[in-house]
């Protein structure tokens, strides 16, 4: 088994009767969309419940992930001590994340003594869990969120869905959060623009199942509506996604009487034919067969006659990551060409013709040429916020190439760029955009540097410093194993 399925819910303290004392009448929608979400939930019989909580312990630079056997927790802080509840750990499944989190380069950690509790955003939607499920007779596993990228957000929610499947769990996740804290002027946070704004945004991504839409949001728009929940839709859209399977979609609520947003949504997966443990196991067999599995050592490396060692390097890169779920360390065999010098590049990846990924430095920040290929590789094919990232079964369709950059140069006039031969970077203070040379429909330096404004956040009539850059472009050995 693996994800039956996932929900948006918010985690206001008054909505439980003995903090509330009547004021819950106000948010009647919520209560009544959020039993049915407990409803749904004990229907599909789960052994494991994860909840994502914006209020659960906050790090930096990783995420937190419960690893004692038990938790507790109460509504002490909002004068309501009685309100208590107790949750057993799924250990194994939390060990199993935290291994896949780790392999990916990414921290994790329990709570420090001090924050042991199970905070309220948890609390709330287990007050409502435990009117259909006795909780004695499942698991709960708490996650954090953290100050990391959208990318690795979404790959703790694939990890997420990666775990259960592995260790055959009848998964629930429980995407705990608030929308917009600035919805009205008497309201505890004040009224902004954004707030109403952000709210029908995700609302209607929400409805109509578009939580692709959750990742680069623009970056004033959720401060300015001072969200709680962002990170943890985002964490369970990476979850959906990993399942491969359709889902249906459906806002069940939406309400802001006192100034912050609450949404309940729910995300139930079709159903979809099993395949038996010897058709499954043909598969990865077959897998391991299309990305040079037989060959030994890395999937791609060394590469063959004929193949450009950097393509080969990050065909590597991107096979490792996605097929084994590993960083590929860097081949002791690899050529001075990529050991001995640095520079910043790109690595594309492309299937049927289509853009697939494409993440790249535009300055060295790593020790070599062939480390920046390296990490820059397993960006493409997992933190490029436009995708999805790679699946396993789309490896033998990808083509890829690599641009590696020349030194950027500033720029007095437009005639000193030509989008066939240079790139282009545009800087306004911190925002900071690059467009590469020598792309299909980019024919003027007009289109090069209106393009390159667009990805840094910058207004076309705003003025910006430019630079250019030359290219080299890596294509040799790039073709895709399968057309």
């Amino acid at each position: 088994m693996a994800l039956l399925a996932a929900y948006a819910v918010p985690h206001p303290p008054l909505i439980v009767p003995a903090v509330g004392r009547g004021q819950e009448a106000a948010i009647a929608d919520t209560i009544t969309a959020y039993r049915e979400v407990a409803r749904r939930v004990a229907a599909h019989r789960p052994d494991l419940i994860v909840i994502t909580s914006p209020h659960a312990p906050l790090y930096r630079d990783g995420f937190f992930i419960a690893d004692t056997p038990e938790e507790t927790g109460s509504l002490a802080a909002f004068g309501q001590p009685d309100e208590r509840v107790t949750t057993r750990t799924d250990l194994p499944f939390a060990q199993d994340v935290t291994a896949r989190l780790h392999r990916r380069g990414i921290p994790s950690a329990g709570a420090p003594a001090s924050m042991a509790d199970i905070d309220h955003a948890t609390f709330v939607p287990l007050h409502f869990l435990e009117e259909t499920i006795n909780l004695d007779s499942v698991t709960v596993v708490r996650m954090g969120l953290s100050g990391l990228s959208e990318a690795d957000h979404r790959f703790l929610g694939r990890a997420i869905t990666e775990a259960a499947r592995a260790l055959g769990r009848r998964c629930v996740l429980v995407a705990s959060g608030d929308m917009s804290h600035k919805l009205k002027e008497d309201g505890p946070y004040g009224f902004a623009p954004e707030g109403p704004k952000f709210d029908r945004t995700v609302a209607e991504m929400f409805a109509h199942g578009n939580l692709e839409g959750l990742f680069g949001l623009d970056a004033a728009l959720c401060d300015g509506a001072a969200e709680c929940g962002l990170r943890s839709f985002q964490i369970m859209a990476g979850a959906l996604e990993a399942t491969g399977e359709p889902f249906a979609s459906e806002l069940l609520s939406y309400e802001g009487p006192f100034g912050v947003g609450y949404a309940v949504a729910a995300f139930e997966i079709e159903d979809a034919p099993e395949s038996t443990e010897e058709e499954a196991a043909e598969i990865v067999r077959e897998e391991d067969r299309e990305i040079g599995g037989a060959r030994g050592g890395s999937p791609a490396w060394p590469p063959h006659p004929g193949d450009d060692p950097i393509v080969a390097l990050a065909r590597a890169s991107v096979e490792s990551i996605v097929a084994q779920g590993t960083v590929l360390p860097l081949p002791t065999d690899a050529p001075e060409e990529l050991t001995g010098r640095r520079a910043g590049a790109f690595v594309s990846l492309h299937k049927h013709g289509q853009l697939r990924g494409c993440i790249g430095t535009i300055a060295p920040v790593r020790k070599s040429l062939a480390e920046e290929v390296i990490r820059n590789g397993v960006a493409a094919a997992t933190e490029d916020p436009r995708f999805a990232p790679v699946r396993p079964e789309e490896l033998p369709f990808l083509e890829y190439s690599v641009d590696v950059l020349g030194e950027p140069e500033p720029v007095d006039n437009l005639e000193e760029l030509d989008p066939t031969r240079y790139g282009v970077i545009v800087t306004r203070g911190h925002r900071r955009g690059l467009l590469l040379p020598d792309l299909e429909g980019v024919d003027t330096v007009f289109d090069q540097i209106a393009i390159a404004k667009q990805k840094a956040g910058i207004r076309p009539d705003e003025q910006v410093h430019l630079e250019r850059f030359e290219v080299v472009r890596h294509t040799a050995g790039g073709e895709p194993r399968r057309s």
